[in-house]
């Protein structure tokens, strides 16, 4: 079974800076494509950025410019670079793994507060 946990969320004043970290407890080269979700209150798990196995990373628009997805193959780990942070950033931050026989992993989340 494979595990992913997350760390590195907390409370942030608005224009600071976070790095969530995600391990994994394989090979990260097992997974066709890791990413980033988060979740606010009252609303639905919505994509953040997706770094394929190949190819480009992804981002979704409200964080653009902001963040900047990336991997350590070596730590079997997945970073999320979290700049210029907005109140309306807060929110549980997920780690997904996908796997090339189309499974879906899920951490558990990290809680990321933005508030002066």
């Amino acid at each position: 079974q494979v595990q992913l946990v997350e760390s590195g969320g907390g409370l942030v004043q608005p224009g600071g800076s976070l790095r969530l970290s995600c391990a994994a407890s394989t090979s990260i080269f097992n997974f066709k494509a890791m990413g980033w979700y988060r979740q606010a209150p009252g609303t639905g798990r919505d994509v953040v950025a997706y770094i394929p196995s190949r190819g480009i990373m992804q981002y979704a628009d409200s964080v653009k410019g902001r963040f900047t997805i990336s991997r350590d193959s070596a730590k079997n780990t997945v970073y999320l670079q979290m700049n210029s942070l907005k109140p309306e950033d807060t929110a549980v931050y997920y780690c997904n793994a996908d796997t090339y026989d189309a499974l879906h992993y899920w951490g558990k989340g990290t809680l990321v507060t933005v508030s002066s």
